[in-house]
């Protein structure tokens, strides 16, 4: 609190930060500064587009349910999707007849050992019950050896 008091005792005119300019004297042949103009705001497409979101929003046709970022993005996962669709079908279409083939018999092994887990499973129970002593008493035959 004392600094603040110390600050106002030096300035006695108010706080008033701001420095006057040198030219206000009146003096005619100085030449007085302008301010200077964005640019940005200056363009002409600038200001038709200003005046476009204006007329948008009093008429309440600027509100999208999603925002510009969220589309883009959608946009690219869309275009990547389809990319990847076209490279597969690409990939499916140069494959050799070796590979197809060696897909063929990949799909019957894999359709074959399905048949056999389900006839195990239709086995009776007593034999599901014999093989794992078996496996059980193999198992403690090898710890006792070792």
């Amino acid at each position: 609190a004392s600094m603040y008091t110390e600050i106002q005792r030096e300035r006695p005119d108010g706080g008033n930060i701001l420095t006057h300019p040198d030219y206000i004297d009146g003096n005619p042949d100085l030449i007085k500064p302008k301010k200077l103009l964005n640019p940005v705001k200056a363009s002409k497409s600038h200001q038709e587009l200003h005046r476009e979101l204006l007329m948008n929003h009093k008429r309440g046709l600027g509100m999208e349910s999603k925002p510009e970022l969220q589309r883009v993005l959608e946009h690219r996962r869309r275009n990547q999707l389809i990319r990847q669709k076209k490279e597969e079908e690409e990939a499916k279409k140069l494959q050799s007849p070796f590979e197809k083939e060696l897909l063929k018999r990949h799909q019957r092994l894999d359709q074959l050992e399905k048949e056999q887990e389900k006839q195990e499973d239709h086995a009776p129970e007593f034999i599901k019950v014999k093989e794992n002593l078996r496996r059980t008493s193999t198992v403690a035959g090898d710890e006792k050896a070792a």
